[in-house]
């Protein structure tokens, strides 16, 4: 392990959740922050869902089924069959183990808890040595514009799977929202040694984060390196819809269109291997490293890696470029 100790970490779901557990097991307990990703929240069948927190937390408890990279492992589906069987919907599907997970959430939420505060007993209670907080206790939804109209991430994502061409994206609410207590003062004031951008999708998974002014404001003053790690290898995405997606809106599927959408926050940018002819393009520091991670210790290599990057940027001048 590098000589960088606290770490606080920026994700999505799949790919943001298999970096942050990477970094949970190289550094010491404790060591960790992950900030999880709200835009995708949404209420189905009367229950609040945080698919990305969710996701995040199974994944940091070895909880998450392997095979999906999502959801409960040894899942049993006896609630969803009953609801189709009863004419209820089934098109998002919720595994009668995470079930709990939504309803006692929902129950807390009405009561009046925060959500950052909920995640966190929840992670005491699943045994998780992180940290995992919300990117916000405040409301906000991820809208796509489309060819098949305006739709909720979830209808988009999930019901659509992710078929319609998007011509926009914002993210309803984040003007009004502000980031949990407590979270960025104590980045503002060196508690942190980096920050790290996860590999999710920049668009949908990170830019929720991003489009609250508390955050990007955060991140473009931090006094220690933010370093992002591209989602993208050799001109593609290793799942779901960011190259797609990048590819509606005019841009190239490019880890150099990823370091340019995140310019005025960074201070380095990690590449694939498979990107290294590519390493003369960045007006940050560059680090390439395997990025793919298919197995446990894929995920601590890559977090290895970016410790040590981090470090070595840690002493020097600030390399950002003004939006």
């Amino acid at each position: 392990m590098s000589a960088v100790s606290r770490v606080l970490a920026l994700s999505g779901g799949v790919g943001g959740a298999k970096l942050s557990l990477g970094l949970q097991r190289v550094l010491p307990p404790g060591a960790l922050t992950v900030v999880a990703n709200t835009g995708d929240d949404f209420e189905h069948l009367g229950l609040a869902i945080s698919p990305d927190v969710d996701t995040t937390l199974y994944t940091l408890a070895s909880l998450v089924n392997p095979q999906t990279g999502w959801g409960r492992d040894q899942e049993s589906w006896n609630f969803m069959a009953e609801i189709e069987r009863l004419g209820g919907e089934t098109w998002f599907r919720l595994g009668d183990r995470d079930l709990a997970l939504h309803v006692e959430r929902t129950r807390r939420l009405r009561d009046g808890e925060p959500l950052d505060a909920i995640v966190r007993d929840f992670g005491w209670r699943l045994g998780v040595e992180s940290r995992l907080l919300p990117m916000s206790n405040d409301q906000v939804r991820t809208v796509l514009e489309t060819d098949a109209g305006v739709l909720a991430f979830q209808d988009y994502f999930v019901r659509r799977g992710c078929a319609p061409s998007v011509t926009a994206i914002r993210f309803e609410g984040a003007q009004r929202a502000r980031a949990p207590a407590g979270i960025l003062e104590a980045l503002a004031s060196g508690d942190f040694s980096a920050v790290v951008i996860c590999p999710s999708n920049p668009f949908l998974s990170i830019d929720p984060i991003l489009a609250i002014a508390d955050w990007r404001d955060a991140l473009r003053s931090a006094p220690v390196p933010v370093v992002a790690v591209s989602p993208i290898i050799a001109g593609g995405a290793v799942k779901g819809p960011t190259a797609k997606l990048m590819r509606e809106l005019g841009l190239e599927v490019s880890s150099t269109t990823v370091a340019q959408h995140y310019r005025d926050l960074i201070d380095g940018f990690v590449i694939d291997v498979a990107d290294v002819e590519l390493s003369n393009r960045f007006d940050v520091p560059v680090h390439v490293a395997p990025t793919l991670m298919m197995s446990l210790r894929d995920k601590e290599t890559l977090a290895n890696e970016v410790l040590k990057f981090s470090h070595s940027i840690s002493g020097a001048a600030r390399t950002k470029v003004s939006s």
